[in-house]
């Protein structure tokens, strides 16, 4: 056999279809792709449009809340820190947090947090000090003769903080510029001096001259 005599098993390549070339080839005029309309056209309907009926993700009713703003955390398995302890990127003696795995490059320090899954097995003795931690973690962990200690993640606190008003005082101070109280005269002394004065306007009255023509 020589290098010219292979060939392809019969159907391992099949030949092209030459669309448009006339109706003798059978794929002339509309090309095998039937009438006109959407499905004669090139493109395709959008993902998720059903022709016109009300798509299915429209149906279905919403369930659940989507947080905009959720604590993401660096997700650590035993058998990686068992990895990095057995080749000494970790120490061993020292307790594994969220800093001593940044700083051996094991996670990225910008997320949230740390927390502790229990995939693998661990065997060397060691002290976690991390935001969260399955139970079969702390389960693994703890029977390999170490502990978890479960941090709380710190608030950030608000930029604008209000200051606290000073307290208003209780008692209001007396003002100086209190102006003195009227003297109120006795009911009967007023109309006895009220008498005395009608006489004597009517004496002046009569004492007038008359007028002179």
């Amino acid at each position: 056999m020589r290098l010219n005599q292979i060939s392809d098993n019969e159907g391992a390549r099949r030949p092209r279809k030459r669309l448009g070339r006339g109706i003798g080839s059978g794929l002339g005029k509309t090309a095998g792709r039937g009438g006109k309309g959407q499905t004669a056209r090139s493109g395709g309907a959008k993902a998720g449009f059903e022709g016109g009926q009300m798509p299915i993700y429209r149906r279905l009713p919403k369930r659940g809340f989507n947080n905009p703003f959720p604590v993401k955390y660096n997700e650590i398995n035993l058998d990686r820190i068992q990895q990095a302890v057995d080749a000494k990127t970790l120490d061993a003696a020292s307790p594994i947090t969220l800093e001593a795995l940044a700083k051996a490059g094991i996670v990225s320090k910008a997320r949230a947090g740390l927390r502790l899954l229990g995939r693998g097995e661990l065997k060397s003795k060691l002290a976690f000090e991390v935001h969260h931690a399955s139970k079969g973690a702390i389960a693994a962990v703890e029977k390999a003769g170490g502990s978890v200690k479960v941090l709380k993640p710190a608030k950030p606190e608000a930029e604008h903080a209000k200051e606290a008003k000073p307290a208003k005082p209780d008692a209001k101070a007396p003002k100086q510029d209190a102006k003195a109280p009227k003297e109120t005269k006795a009911p009967k002394e007023a109309k006895a001096a009220k008498q005395d004065e009608k006489p004597a306007a009517k004496a002046k009255k009569e004492e007038k001259p008359a007028k002179s023509k």
